[in-house]
């Protein structure tokens, strides 16, 4: 990295006393809307934003499905945001890696964590390893253009996939694998993704859960558009909905709607039958968690054997989930373990809970350091809260953590003289480390837009680190 390309980098500022220096690390939805949220509280105020990738927008750009593309609307925000005159985006730079927590909290008197959540989360049964099953983090960075997932083995050759979890993702996922292949073609899907579903052969998805219809943890919007699919059916267990209906009246609002839905279909799906050759069944299963994954003698999984399941108690809100002492096999091609993401620490000084987060209290992290000069430790997003909630519920936990670190920059406002990526960026220059800022971003958005143009989709994303930095450098 040259000195050219330093004093190029737009915004970098030097040490100004008066002008609180605060580092964001992780250019997701918390991290940006954090920046926001400071951005309209504070005028003697830089921002720096570092992102490990290339390029901003964390689980916006590599999580939300191609076929939502208005959920990605808010990335026009979060623009709007990295082109305040105040903040700055350094991408390819990676915590550490490149720069230590230490160092970060040497060098501004503000450092807030929010670069999420990058692992799935696993079931530690037999032959979890085995050919085919895939983790649903990797599934979606697959079709999403994830750069570490990009080559993602899979094989669709197959006629049934199981799905074990009942969120949003697992939702996602028999979405994708049960659209008709020129529909996805309208939207942002990679191409290796187009190609490789465009010769699938699945044709029933079992979604498993391990509780019952009033658990289920994706949302009404997503089971509507799963229960409207093109030539795809909807068999329900009409076992798994004792007693349902006769407490639909105690249920919160919300989830009594989710629920009707379900009964709804449920009472379709015994009147309907279809007779179409090439349609397809979705299949929910609930009360039913998984014993171990069945794999044939070249280790490729053919099944999966499971727990039969009751919920024990008094209270709705108080049942508990317990194995009744039955199985069931249910013979699959592929598996996807959808049960949820967690963090992992990328650096000495952070230490996760047993839960997988960094503790906090509203935000704010305690540590053994009563170093006065390193700056404060701050943590938003899935890192603080464990990964739940949907884009909203992210946003509202970043605006009250950006709300204390403004009280608290205020009050220190006279005191601060860090030299913030003035510093940092000798750092990172001593690893011949390739910085991403905002204008490179742009070339690799306008590169993936005028690609997407010439296949007839809204982008066609770069896959892979090496190309975005050729494209953002050049």
């Amino acid at each position: 990295m040259s000195l050219k390309y330093l004093k190029s980098v737009r915004g970098l500022v030097t040490s100004a006393r008066n002008v609180s220096q605060v580092c964001i690390v992780g250019a997701g939805t918390a991290g940006f809307y954090a920046a926001m949220h400071l951005t309209k509280n504070m005028a003697n105020i830089n921002i720096d934003i570092l992102e490990k990738l290339p390029v901003p927008f964390g689980l916006v750009r590599y999580g939300v499905a191609p076929d939502h593309p208005e959920v990605k609307n808010v990335i026009n925000h979060f623009t709007k945001v990295a082109c305040h005159p105040n903040v700055n985006f350094y991408g390819n730079v990676t915590l550490g890696k490149h720069v230590s927590l230490h160092q970060l909290r040497l060098h501004y008197d503000a450092v807030l964590l929010a670069y999420g959540a990058d692992e799935d989360k696993t079931l530690n049964i037999e032959n979890e390893e085995a050919s085919n099953v895939i983790a649903a983090r990797n599934f979606v960075g697959w079709y999403n253009g994830f750069p570490y997932d990009n080559n993602l083995k899979i094989d669709l050759s197959g006629t049934t996939a199981a799905v074990l979890g009942q969120g949003n993702v697992a939702l996602d996922i028999a979405r994708i694998l049960m659209t008709p292949i020129d529909n996805l073609r309208k939207t942002d899907i990679t191409e290796h993704a187009l190609c490789i579903l465009a010769e699938s052969k699945i044709k029933e998805l079992y979604l498993i859960g391990r509780r019952g219809p009033l658990q289920v943890a994706f949302t009404i919007k997503e089971l509507r558009e799963q229960l409207k699919l093109e030539n795809c059916r909807t068999l329900w267990r009409k076992q798994d909905f004792k007693g349902v209906e006769e407490i639909l009246v105690d249920l919160p609002r919300p989830r009594k709607r989710l629920t009707e839905l379900m009964l709804k279909s449920l009472k379709e799906s015994q009147e309907i039958e279809s007779k179409k050759s090439d349609c397809k069944y979705f299949k929910p299963i609930f009360f039913r968690t998984p014993k171990k994954f069945l794999a044939s003698n070249d280790n490729v999984v053919n099944g999966i054997e499971l727990h039969c399941t009751e919920l024990v108690g008094e209270k709705l809100e108080d049942l508990k989930c317990v194995p009744n002492g039955d199985n069931e096999i249910i013979e699959c091609n592929v598996a996807f373990r959808s049960i949820g993401y967690k963090s992992i620490s990328v650096d000495k000084d952070i230490e996760l809970t047993s839960h997988g987060i960094l503790a906090n209290e509203k935000g704010i992290v305690t540590d053994n350091n009563t170093l006065d000069h390193l700056g404060k430790l701050y943590v938003a997003g899935w890192l603080g809260t464990g990964p739940v909630g949907v884009i909203l519920h992210t946003m509202g936990n970043a605006f009250q953590v950006a709300k204390l670190m403004c009280d608290e920059l205020k009050m220190n406002a006279n005191t601060s003289s860090k030299g913030g990526f003035n510093e940092i960026s000798k750092i990172i220059q001593e690893k011949n480390n390739e910085i991403v800022d905002w204008k490179g971003w742009e070339k690799i958005d306008n590169y993936e837009i005028g690609q997407g143009k010439s296949k007839g989709k809204p982008r066609e994303k770069v896959c892979t680190i090496k190309k975005m930095i050729e494209i953002a450098l050049q």
